[in-house]
């Protein structure tokens, strides 16, 4: 190969190389800003999820937008919360106002609104604010639901009758779950049958006079 040629060559690998570096840095510099924003969006669109879902649902119904970020910021489970608001809304004559904040003090709001809702449509009117209150008072609400629903299908009586029945008788099963005698612990590496059973003791025979 001639001087020429080689000179040439040694020109167009050093115009490429600088090529190179100029086109890698922008690169790299876009990349690193990427990693700086992405985390940022992303820890943005979390935190607007479930709370954004619960205030849009709270506002469809009624609740006014201080009821809605106070009560949503409560929750720990917003969609849940709002869940139960709407649907006790939708499909019994409570109003969400009022169900907001047993749906709030609820472990499972909704296990609440089934209970409320399933209790309401059985016993109408005739009961229906009280609803509420009596499934907000139970530790098992669908428990609850079915009690009353169930006695009311085979005996005539009034519902609130039946209401005051079957929550005297969930606050008796909880109260008798939460009173059982706890399981005895036995040490890890003890055997029961050995070391916990006590042995039968002998009885003295006394000694026979003028033996050895």
């Amino acid at each position: 190969m001639s001087m020429s040629k080689k000179v040439v060559n040694r020109g167009k690998n050093k115009q490429a190389s600088s090529t190179f570096r100029n086109l890698t840095i922008p690169v790299l510099a876009i990349a690193g800003w990427l990693t700086t924003i992405l985390p940022n969006t992303a820890i943005a669109a979390s935190y607007s999820n479930d709370y954004s879902v619960c205030a849009g649902r709270l506002l469809s119904v009624g609740i006014t937008a201080e009821a809605a970020s106070e009560g949503c910021a409560a929750a720990l489970r917003p969609r849940d919360l709002a869940a139960c608001v709407v649907k006790i809304d939708k499909e019994t004559e409570i109003a969400a106002t009022d169900a907001l904040s047993s749906c709030g003090k609820a472990r499972r709001p909704e296990e609440l609104a089934t209970c409320v809702v399933g209790v309401s449509l059985n016993t109408k009117e005739e009961a229906n604010p009280a609803v509420l209150e009596y499934c907000g008072r139970s530790l098992l609400p669908v428990r609850f639901g079915q009690c009353v629903v169930g006695l009311r299908s085979q005996i005539d009586f009034p519902a609130t009758q039946a209401l005051d029945t079957c929550i005297s008788a969930d606050d008796s099963v909880v109260g008798a779950s939460s009173s059982s005698t706890p399981p005895t612990v036995i040490p890890a590496g003890s055997n029961p049958s050995i070391e916990n059973t006590p042995f039968p003791t002998q009885p003295l025979v006394p000694a026979q006079p003028g033996t050895n």
